[in-house]
């Protein structure tokens, strides 16, 4: 992975955004009980995640007049990398909101069918309050299959949590008390990274930049020494700490909304002709054992 740091320095001397979050871990090979293949021959190096966020698959509007084509051109980024993730994580929101229950199921369908063109294979999804508040993610899991899950991939546990399935915003007393379940049986030393799709924290909860119990699931995060969020939702980067905790949300994939709290409503960014694709972006995300940290780095849509 010596190329990859080396890549890293060099984006961030030319002003690429590189976000350090202290991540130390020990290493384990198991995913869901079980051997995880990716974690054979390499079981002590380093290695690397792609999260992408928010595609909403189905979009049309003047926010991206290229909504249609635009997943597609991440997709073909992802694929140009140099050395490919190990796995890939989408953290909601993968299809545009629809009343009717039929047409959700096309853009569940239409969403899978263009990410099945990643070249990565190890592909992981939790659904947003798009594809699931309106039927508590029933549609969602004929696609993609439970809405909280866990596995464990070097070293590090990974603990998905569904905070969009319940209209209200909420987690739930059932999956929290799931939660503190599986932490429980982790050591408190252990190495934690947690994926939902709202934030965890009030960050603005006029505009549903929130969620309800979303403190109650901190306090139990906060149990453990090393525990790291990634989240979406916001349609941008933000970074943000409780006690020993960084949370960390991504860029969407169809359109940029405004700095938390900066206006009276979330109305998306205007869409900038001479700069398409502009405040869009997936990242990587390099956790490395003997500095301890996982590396931010954020990559636009298209390759160029």
């Amino acid at each position: 992975m010596s190329d990859r740091r080396e890549f890293l320095k060099l984006a961030a001397l030319g002003g690429g955004a590189v976000f350090m979050s202290a991540l130390p871990y020990e290493i384990s090979a198991k995913v869901d009980g079980k051997i995880d293949p990716l974690a054979k021959g390499d079981a002590y190096g380093d290695f690397y995640f792609v999260q992408l966020s928010d595609t909403h698959v189905g979009y049309t509007g003047a926010a991206n007049p290229e909504s249609a084509t635009t997943l597609k051109k991440a997709i073909a980024a992802v694929n140009a990398l140099e050395t490919p993730p190990e796995f890939i994580m989408f953290t909601g929101d993968l299809t545009h909101t629809t009343d009717d229950p039929k047409e959700r199921r096309q853009r569940l369908a239409a969403f899978k069918e263009i990410t099945s063109e990643l070249n990565v294979k190890n592909v992981r999804y939790m659904p947003g309050e798009h594809d699931a508040s309106l039927d508590a993610g029933s549609a969602y899991k004929e696609f993609f299959g439970e809405t909280r899950y866990t596995f464990d991939h070097k070293g590090v546990h990974f603990v998905v949590v569904d905070n969009v399935s319940d209209p209200g915003a909420s987690i739930g007393e059932a999956q929290l008390k799931w939660l503190k379940d599986d932490l429980a049986k982790q050591k408190k030393d252990a190495r934690i990274v947690v994926f939902t799709h709202r934030p965890l924290f009030d960050l603005a909860p006029k505009w549903d930049w929130a969620t309800r119990d979303g403190a109650q699931a901190v306090n139990i995060l906060l149990t453990h020494k090393n525990v790291t969020v990634f989240y979406g939702h916001i349609h941008q980067e933000h970074h943000h700490m409780t006690g020993h905790i960084a949370h960390h949300s991504a860029k969407s994939l169809i359109f940029a909304l405004p700095i938390p709290g900066s206006q009276e409503k979330r109305t998306p960014l205007l869409w900038d002709s001479n700069a398409p694709f502009k405040g869009l972006g997936f990242r990587e995300i390099e956790a490395e054992v003997n500095e301890a940290t996982y590396k931010i780095q954020e990559l636009p849509v298209t390759k160029a």
